[in-house]
């Protein structure tokens, strides 16, 4: 059995969640501000929190940021707020899904089930040779495969070439001459710059949140491409 943990100052909306993944056999921790909860994650193997942004003593953004210092499960953030913004913010400090207020109870059950079949499918990966991470980036060079917070990314043979020399060298930068020699086993071409830059417009748009904003593949300016060399949470 799973042990759950949702986290809300209104005790309404606690009970409510707790009755609907009860029914699917979780076990549900309930704690009411972000310190409380934080509090339980230490002391109860939580297999995913489920979130609130505003509360009192501590909020949920406040609380991801510390929950992230010391664990990587699952977290699904409730907000009233369904501006884009606002999610591309909550889930770049650290959660891994946003559900709005009012929720369907049935989509959240769902969205619970998802993530934890993502985190078992990357916490499945951890003892593998060939396997290269970065943040929640995985290459499975065994499959050739790509995943972001355990979702498969569906990639071009191309993109995944790149991605993966990338990846391989993670934190080092590469210009465009040297990703296309690399991938083509050739020295350069006039059109390798509109043919690395296109390539990676795409693969940016696949595996990153908010692709201008990328948090994986970066650009150095006036140099080349980069993978962040981002240690897990």
């Amino acid at each position: 059995m799973e042990n759950i943990l949702v986290c809300d100052d209104d005790k309404e909306i606690v009970d409510a969640i707790e009755i609907y993944l009860s029914q699917e056999d979780f076990r549900i921790y309930k704690a009411y501000d972000g310190v409380e909860a934080l509090d339980i994650i230490r002391k109860t193997k939580i297999s995913l929190a489920i979130v609130d942004i505003m509360m009192p003593k501590m909020d949920g953004m406040r609380m991801v940021m510390e929950l992230r210092k010391f664990s990587s499960i699952p977290v699904i953030f409730l907000s009233a707020k369904s501006e884009d913004s606002d999610k591309i913010l909550g889930l770049n400090i650290g959660a891994d899904d946003y559900v709005t207020k009012p929720f369907n109870p049935l989509e959240l059950v769902a969205r619970v089930k998802s993530n934890l079949r993502r985190y078992t499918t990357l916490g499945s990966m951890e003892d593998k040779e060939n396997i290269y991470k970065t943040g929640g980036l995985v290459i499975d060079d065994n499959s050739k495969e790509c995943f972001v917070d355990g979702e498969r990314i569906r990639l071009t043979p191309i993109e995944y070439n790149i991605l993966e020399f990338l990846v391989k060298n993670k934190g080092k930068v590469y210009s465009i001459n040297q990703i296309y020699q690399s991938i083509w086993q050739d020295t350069g071409s006039f059109a390798a710059d509109n043919t690395i830059a296109v390539h990676i417009r795409h693969i940016r748009e696949k595996i990153e949140i908010n692709p201008r904003d990328p948090r994986y593949l970066k650009v150095v300016w006036g140099v080349g491409y980069k993978i962040e060399d981002e240690e897990p949470c």
